[in-house]
């Protein structure tokens, strides 16, 4: 127990608490790496229908006409994602989701309704919020892509990052990123919201453990600090 007389001195038998790892340096170092590690061109090409390794998508093209007849052989698509262009092998049906996820190691796009609805999964695209569950992969070549990871590589973004936690708008944190996404499609747009406006725009986020609330305040801070800080 806690008295005034060792108040000031740390209670007795109390439990330090362990300095959280995680901070916006690292975080933002974490996003940066990730997406420093997709590589710009293809050089491996995996079957996805029975994981056999080629090295020309050639070689898979006749390993399909040999071994799987029928099935529709999988296509380079060239994405240009967080600033970044990168090869992708898929297939025609992949969402968007799926590649980020699978393909390119980019997992902040969430998988939760996987039906269009929650809005865990949004990314920007050509400026838009855009459910990735529902966007297929060959739809994007050209188009301009925005992950949570590009925001949070973005010093930019840093008072955005900064005001969801001071104002602590997220508890599980699942959903989290694609709040935060559809906050900086807001922000791009329209630098200064107002409360209905953002409660507008993320009108197609879902979340489960409610932290709606706590949306707004978060983003109209930041909004102010970015202004101010030009």
């Amino acid at each position: 127990m806690i008295n005034e007389e060792n108040a000031g001195k740390g209670a007795v038998n109390a439990v330090p608490v362990a300095k959280s790892p995680f901070t916006h340096a690292s975080t933002s170092a974490q996003a940066a790496a990730a997406i420093g590690a997709i590589p710009p061109v293809l050089t491996e090409f995996n079957c996805p229908l029975c994981n056999k390794l080629y090295y020309s998508i050639g070689d898979l093209t006749k390993h399909y006409e040999e071994c799987h007849p029928g099935s529709v052989v999988p296509r380079i698509v060239v994405l240009h994602i967080n600033g970044k262009d990168c090869e992708v092998l898929v297939e025609p049906h992949w969402t968007l989701k799926r590649t980020l996820q699978f393909r390119l190691g980019l997992t902040g796009a969430k998988h939760m309704c996987d039906r269009g609805v929650c809005g865990s999964c949004t990314v920007i695209i050509d400026g838009r919020p855009v459910l990735s569950c529902t966007t297929l992969t060959v739809e994007c070549e050209g188009k301009s892509i925005t992950t949570v990871e590009g925001i949070a590589a973005d010093p930019k973004w840093k008072p955005l990052i900064d005001a969801y936690c001071r104002w602590d708008a997220m508890q599980c944190g699942y959903c989290t990123p694609g709040f935060v996404v559809s906050a900086k499609a807001l922000l791009d747009r329209n630098p200064h919201p107002t409360e209905e406006e953002i409660k507008e725009a993320l009108s197609g986020n879902i979340c489960i453990c409610g932290t709606y609330p706590r949306h707004a305040q978060a983003i109209m801070e930041a909004a102010l600090k970015m202004s101010a800080e030009g």
